[in-house]
């Protein structure tokens, strides 16, 4: 099947692509085929993405997997899941529950692919809970030759395989660790001060907890906690507990959001802040984040605080999350335990680019990473010093793809092969 005709864009619209058309196998078959029949491929997951990673040029191929059949088979006594590339994160979460089992964590929107969210180091939030991409054991990908390759942990290559940006092949499977069902409750809390912030006391408060702020006041507006009912729950003295549902943009409707005011229910029901049956059809926003030394936090967030009136202007929502470290060499949250900084922006690039430049000013000296999926202006020549594996990765892109099938201009600008202009 073939997209043609139809001008091809983001979720956002802010990205519209010059393949002219998106290709949509319907086997793995002809999904081999077509890969080794294509110059240049990129894999469009869900398309929440906000920058051009998923560009793959003219002449390249763009390529969906919404066709292949979405399959998630469970393995309840090995405590796996092995999930199609297509399948988004809600589909994949009803059936691991429906086996009395759950993922560790899921991030804030569950309509995004599972495989595009590992590939670029997404995350939800917890002191102790890695990226998504932590949760996976194993990777299966079809290479520029149109072979599939398993590259599992133990492998020299893991590492480099799962948070890969798309640069070694199409990934049409992963495998996932999972672990019993559990429940969770959610509670919001209003007006947390930036002042006398114990930052790590709030952040290890519960098993995920997102601050929200629109930086119009120092401070926080809410905070969300997700407690695991197996868990012993700590009170939360800082701030007041909400008396209505809450969104996390001040203003919009509480309605899709996920069950608040303490109600137990399944993990998958709770870790997200919207509703799965709620589906997002376009997004009027664009999105930046920054994921940085967790030590850090508490600097970070007065530097922001320093700039606010910069900020507020364009900003619809800045959440601020923890992640653990990880082994994945390209992963933001890679060796460094983290806290990640959010921003949700108005849907203007002319007015947010310069505002995303003053913001990555005032983080700079805190070594920031800036998540791979979203709007950012660090130089590329800056962003290679702060991955100390990106040697190791681009000699893993060089054995599996020698040609630089999957390497698109946004991938080569990583590598060294050209740097993003300041």
């Amino acid at each position: 099947m073939t997209d043609a005709g139809t001008a091809l864009t983001n979720w956002a619209g802010n990205i519209t692509y010059s393949a002219k058309e998106l290709h949509r196998p319907q086997s793995l078959d002809a999904l081999r085929a077509l890969v080794a029949d294509s110059a240049k491929v990129r894999v469009l997951g869900s398309g929440h993405s906000f920058n051009e990673i998923a560009e793959p040029g003219a002449d390249g191929v763009l390529l969906s997997l919404t066709a292949l059949p979405p399959s998630v088979e469970v393995d309840t006594a090995a405590r796996t899941v092995r999930v199609a590339g297509g399948v988004r994160y809600a589909e994949l979460a009803r059936v691991v529950h429906g086996h009395g089992l759950a993922l560790p964590n899921m991030a804030s929107l569950p309509h995004i692919s599972v495989a595009g969210s590992v590939a670029t180091g997404t995350h939800g939030s917890g002191v102790t809970n890695g990226s998504l991409a932590s949760a996976v054991r194993e990777v299966e990908l079809v290479t520029a030759d149109g072979s599939a390759v398993r590259i599992g942990r133990g492998d020299d290559r893991f590492d480099g395989a799962v948070t890969a940006l798309g640069a070694l092949g199409v990934v049409t499977a992963l495998t996932l660790d999972l672990e019993p069902d559990y429940r969770v409750a959610q509670q919001v809390f209003t007006e947390l001060p930036l002042a006398g912030l114990d930052f790590d006391a709030v952040a290890a408060s519960a098993y995920s907890v997102s601050l929200f702020t629109g930086w119009r006041t120092s401070g926080f507006a809410q905070v969300w906690l997700k407690r695991r009912t197996d868990r012993p729950s700590a009170d939360f003295p800082w701030a007041a507990p909400a008396t209505e549902a809450m969104h996390p943009v001040p203003g919009m409707p509480a309605v899709n959001c996920t069950q608040q005011f303490g109600v137990p229910g399944p993990w998958h029901e709770r870790l997200p802040h919207f509703r799965a049956e709620f589906t997002p059809s376009s997004g009027a926003e664009l999105q930046s984040e920054y994921l940085l030394p967790r030590p850090y936090a508490l600097d970070a967030l007065h530097a922001l605080d320093a700039v606010r009136e910069t900020v507020a202007p364009v900003l619809q929502i800045c959440e601020v999350r923890t992640v653990a470290a990880d082994a994945q060499w390209l992963s933001p949250a890679y060796g460094r335990d983290t806290v990640a900084l959010h921003f949700t922006w108005v849907e203007d690039l002319a007015a947010v680019l310069p505002v995303v430049r003053r913001v990555e000013e005032a983080l700079d000296p805190f070594d920031p990473r800036p998540h791979w999926g979203k709007v950012f202006a660090v130089p590329a020549r800056v962003l290679r010093g702060r991955y100390p594996r990106l040697g190791d990765f681009r000699a893993l892109v060089d054995s599996l793809d020698p040609g630089g099938k999957f390497t698109n201009a946004f991938v080569r600008e990583v590598l060294g092969s050209g740097d993003r202009p300041s």
